[in-house]
Parts: C-alpha cells; structure tokens; sequence
C-alpha cells in the first residue's frame, strides 16, 4: 500500500478526472446520517420506548450508551479482520447490519431483544464508520480529499439538526416502532445506491497488518488521537446535558430551538471546512478550538441573557461541526500506509470519548451542578489547543504533502 492509500487496482471516476465523484460521496454522507440517526434516535422517542417495553426511562436510556459501546468495541477488531476485504462488499456489509438491527428494534416486544439490538447497531456502525473516511479519501484526487471527507461527514449534522427532530415527530405521530422502521427502509434504500454509484477498492494486501503499537509510534498519529479524545469528551460532556443547563438558565422550553441553531451553525462549518482543509487544516483546527472555548466562555461567565446562549451556541456549532472532517483528515495524513488502522483507532477513541463524556457530566451534574459543565469544556480545551499547537512538523501540520 502507498502513503497515498492507494494500491493498484485503485480506480475511480474522482482519481481519474481530478473530480469529486459527487453521487458516491453523498452516498457514503448517507451512511454516515443512518449511523448518527441511529444512535440518536432514542433519546426523541424514550418514553414511549420505555412505557412500551416496561423499563424505566433511565435503563431505556442505556440503549444509546450500548450502541456507543458496540461500535468503540468493534472498529479495531473487525477493521483487523476485514482487511483485506474489498470496500464495497465491507459498506454493504456495515448498512445490512443497520437494516438488520433496526428491524430488530422495531419489532422487539422484550427489553433484552431491543438491546441486543441496539448492540448489533453499534457493531454495524464500528465498520462503517472505521471505513468512511479512508473510503472517501480513495475515492478523491489528493488534492480534493479533505473535502471529500467533509461531503461525507456532512451527514452527521444533518442526523442531528433534522434527522433526530424528524424521527422524534414521526415517532409521536405514529409510534416508535415505525420510527425505527423507516430507518430500515432507508438503509435498504442506501444499499441500492451504493451498489449503482459507488466503486469498489480492494483492500489491504495480504502480508500487511500493521501493529496498533506501531501505528502509534508514527510521527502525528498520537497527538491526533489526544485531541480526539479532549475534544470530544468536552464536547459531549456539554452537548449531553444542555438540557439540564438551559433548564438551569429557564430556558428548558427553548431545547429544540438551541439544538437546531446548533445544527445549522455546524452545517456552515462543515462547508467552510470543506472548501478550505485542503490548504488550511492546521489553521482551522486552531479556529475551531478556539471557537468552542469561546463558546465555553460566554457560557459560563455571561449566560445571563437567552442572546448570548444563541450567540454562544453559534460559536460552538461553527468550532464543532468540522472538527470530524478534520481529525480523520489529519490521522489519515499522518498515518500515511496505516491510515486504515488510525482511522479505526480514531473511531475507538471517538466513542470511548463519547460514553466517557456521559459518564464525567452525570458526575459533575450530582456533585457541581451544570454551571460546571462550561468551565470542564475550558478546562479539557487547554490541552487540546497546545498539542494542536505543537504538533506543527506532524499531525496538524503548517503545510499538508
């Protein structure tokens, strides 16, 4: 494999033409929306959920940390063991487990059932998403690979400012169980598409596998993967519980407002991410760090007045929403011949992070209350801008090869 991540046989209309091929990357965008929605999709229908299924709210609530769990547990391994198998059949693969587990959800009438569910959902997405990345950087001319990554990353705000909105509607109007089977019908929908618009790549050669520990000692991997980790607890620390701060602030009826100022605002950042990572990922990842801590800031000295939590909201969305596109760009880089295996670590710490922030911000919830979860946001930030800083040779770059 080249540091390029290209192999022979690597063909596609993007390398070929020195264009985006637009039709697959939106395709792959959409694997990356069911995967988010999936995730997500719980917490707008958990009562019904729980009354249906006779648990309690919080034990249904466990449905979105053992999906997180699936996928932290999954990328590594099965990224090792499906090496060497060819993209397209591992993306089909992936979407298949979504149609499969989200059908399982629908019709579950147990607990149990529902759960084993929900795990297999995370499994699925552990492959998905330890691919999309390195799927959509072969698919791109170097020069276009940051922001074909970005078109493709697009679908995480989406699942969040729409998609989760959408589902938690149609849930109301119609029961949770036909929430969850459209997303079915989606995924199958998605298969269709993948198979007429997506090419194939072959995977790894036989004979190369590399070594977690040596995947680490290359130069950049590890300060990427810090920063994933920081970053991504101060975030979800925050995001997880900006219901129980708004509340705190009386502004508990305006939850859905915020969180789709969030979503739009990271849909703008997705774009300018995407028009100018090519040539500017250390510049944006330093703005995009400084973004949220400025975000943190408003919030936790001048949160007095709703304005300035909307303006604080649109500082965290614009630092936020490229920050995906952005660490998978520079593990990608820095990995060079072992990106596939970066990107599958990334993903492990992702959602590593991701439960850790659920766990930190109910700690800091019962012990300091949620004026506290503004000021650990600083706090994680702080590392986070100086390794960013630091890893100027390697990692974030002054200057992409």
């Amino acid at each position: 494999m080249r540091t390029n991540n290209a192999q022979p046989g690597d063909s596609s209309t993007g390398t070929r033409t020195g264009r985006l091929p637009v039709a697959a990357l939106l395709a792959l965008a959409t694997a990356a929306f069911i995967t988010v929605l999936t995730e997500a999709l719980p917490a707008g229908v958990l009562p019904a959920m729980s009354a249906d299924l006779g648990v309690g709210e919080s034990a249904m609530g466990q449905s979105v940390t053992i999906y997180a769990i699936g996928t932290a547990v999954a990328a590594i391994p099965l990224s090792t063991v499906t090496a060497g198998w060819r993209r397209k059949r591992l993306l089909l693969t992936g979407v298949t487990g979504f149609a499969v587990a989200n059908t399982a959800t629908a019709v579950s009438t147990s607990f149990a059932l529902t759960m084993v569910g929900r795990f297999a959902g995370g499994v699925a997405a552990g492959v998905v998403w330890a691919l999309l990345a390195g799927y959509a950087r072969r698919m791109a001319p170097p020069h276009l690979r940051g922001r074909a990554i970005a078109i493709v990353m697009a679908g995480i705000p989406l699942a969040l400012s729409l998609g989760v909105p959408a589902g938690t509607f149609l849930g109301a109007a119609l029961g949770w169980r036909v929430t969850f089977a459209v997303m079915s019908v989606l995924a199958a929908a998605l298969l269709a598409w993948t198979i007429a618009a997506v090419p194939d790549f072959p995977g790894q050669r036989r004979g190369i596998r590399v070594q977690l520990l040596r995947t680490l000692g290359i130069a950049g991997v590890a300060p990427v993967l810090l920063v994933t980790v920081l970053f991504v607890l101060a975030h979800t620390i925050l995001y997880t519980y900006i219901a129980s701060f708004l509340h705190r602030l009386h502004m508990g009826s305006a939850v859905d407002t915020v969180l789709l100022v969030f979503g739009v605002s990271s849909v703008v950042s997705i774009w300018i991410v995407g028009s100018q990572i090519d040539r500017r990922l250390r510049t944006l990842s330093i703005a995009g760090t400084l973004l949220v801590a400025g975000a943190a800031t408003v919030l936790a000295l001048r949160a007095t007045e709703p304005a300035l939590v909307y303006l604080a909201v649109v500082l965290w969305g614009l630092g936020w929403g490229g920050v995906p596109t952005l660490l998978q760009t520079a593990v990608g880089d820095a990995g060079g011949e072992a990106a596939d295996t970066a990107l599958a670590m990334l993903v492990t710490l992702w959602n590593a992070a991701m439960a850790g922030g659920g766990i930190v911000g109910g700690i800091l919830l019962g012990a300091l209350g949620p004026a506290s979860f503004p000021w650990s946001v600083l706090v994680l930030l702080v590392p986070v801008l100086y390794v960013v800083t630091a890893a100027r040779a390697h990692g974030f770059p002054a200057r992409r090869s």
